[in-house]
């Protein structure tokens, strides 16, 4: 929805860096490089630096990025991998085309990441040991082979407790970085402030328009500390080949265009500061909604977390009252994500049902997201928080809807 506050502004930033844009298309028309070359392979050395990751190869879009990323780790037809249900499609999607079966778990009611108490219990109670000793699924006995953690909405799960599962188990960890550009997590275990994208196996990013680094249309990219993941996703998105016309195995079109690269190189220098202005309006509607005592749940930031706030995301015990007050007057509202995917039509043949998780059952029902890009105003952010107030029940204190603290 647009209107006299957005949901998101997608036309400052751009006409801030109209020139540099421009600047990229004359390059790319002078060079006539289209596919591939300088813009591309300085893309994908920039933004491997900014992640903290070795490699970068860029590709088509964020869902080609999961599914090249888990190809490349070794998933296949026969595995298992366990993720969320409180995401996007594409993560599924992801699991599914690449060949594996997903298998959901329950999320942290604060967070609203993955659980790493729901993980362990999934692996421990929903899993086995088949006779070569392999972790295998109770129900169907196909191999355990990874987790994809989802770091939804601009911060990361808590990525030790998941690797030391993981580690545990012999589980890869693939992350789904679609939402967390820039966003960091201090690793106990490595003493070290480390960015999304450099923690696990292997990572994938979205570029769509409206993420906090967006492409002027589609694009994506995997980031791996692992040479060999670089190299056979290299090979996936240009359909198997190491070089033209020699294919090694079967891949697909999936690669990255260079005006696209372009566009995102422009926009990679401004996302950290981006992420600041994201940082401070998440800060500055905390700080007011707080104030107004009104029954809503504000987002749970872990003090080992930086997150960039791709989204700032409410409960309310009212939803669609709360979003037509806004509407209203004129404010753009959304929600991430109103069915979870274990309860999507696409995945009923899975075998789930309602109340196979709670808590992420519970949070589809009561989520809306409020107007967040870095170019909001303290004026904005004011209007939609009175608004905001007015349109929840009042109460002393919220505790009808305040989670309990949960275990990681």
């Amino acid at each position: 929805m647009t209107g006299e506050i957005p949901f998101l502004d997608l036309v400052t930033p751009h006409r801030e860096l109209q020139e540099e844009f421009i600047a990229v298309l004359r390059r790319a028309l002078h060079s006539a490089s289209f596919i591939g070359g300088m813009e591309l392979e300085e893309f994908e050395r920039e933004f491997a630096a900014f992640t903290g990751a070795t490699n970068c190869v860029g590709v088509a879009n964020g869902t080609d990025a999961l599914r090249f990323a888990l190809m490349a780790s070794g998933v296949q037809s026969g595995d298992a991998v366990v993720t969320v249900a409180h995401t996007f499609i594409a993560t599924g999607e992801a699991i599914s085309q690449s060949g594996a079966r997903p298998y959901f778990v329950d999320i942290d009611e604060r967070t609203y990441n993955m659980s790493a108490a729901k993980l362990r219990e999934f692996l421990t109670k929903k899993c086995r040991r088949d006779a070569s000793g392999r972790l295998v699924t109770s129900d169907l006995g196909l191999r355990v082979k990874a987790v994809v953690p989802v770091h939804l909405y601009g911060q990361m799960v808590n990525m030790d407790a998941i690797l030391e599962i993981a580690e545990e188990f012999g589980l890869l960890v693939v992350e789904d970085a679609c939402q967390a550009h820039g966003a960091e997590y201090f690793s106990v275990k490595r003493n070290a402030w480390m960015r999304a994208g450099s923690v696990g196996h292997a990572a994938a990013f979205s570029f769509y328009p409206g993420k906090n680094l967006g492409a002027c249309g589609e694009a994506g990219a995997v980031t791996t500390n692992s040479d060999d993941v670089a190299r056979k996703v290299r090979m996936i998105r240009d359909h198997g080949q190491w070089q033209k016309y020699y294919h090694d195995i079967e891949g697909y079109n999936g690669r990255l265009d260079s005006i696209q690269a372009g566009f995102l190189r422009v926009k990679l220098r401004n996302l950290a500061q981006w992420n600041l202005q994201r940082r401070a309006a998440a800060k500055r509607y905390t700080e007011l909604l707080a104030e107004t005592n009104a029954a809503m749940v504000l987002p749970f930031e872990l003090v080992h977390s930086n997150a960039v706030y791709h989204l700032y995301v409410i409960r309310v015990p009212n939803r669609d009252q709360f979003r037509e007050r806004l509407a209203e007057a004129h404010v753009g509202t959304a929600i991430h994500y109103p069915v979870p995917l274990h309860l999507q039509k696409a995945y009923r043949h899975l075998g789930y049902k309602a109340g196979d998780l709670p808590i992420t059952e519970a949070v589809a029902t009561e989520i809306v997201s409020l107007p967040m890009f870095p170019h909001i105003t303290d004026a904005q952010i004011k209007t939609v928080v009175n608004l905001a107030a007015s349109a929840v029940e009042r109460s002393t204190v919220a505790e009808a809807l305040q989670p309990a603290a949960t275990s990681y």
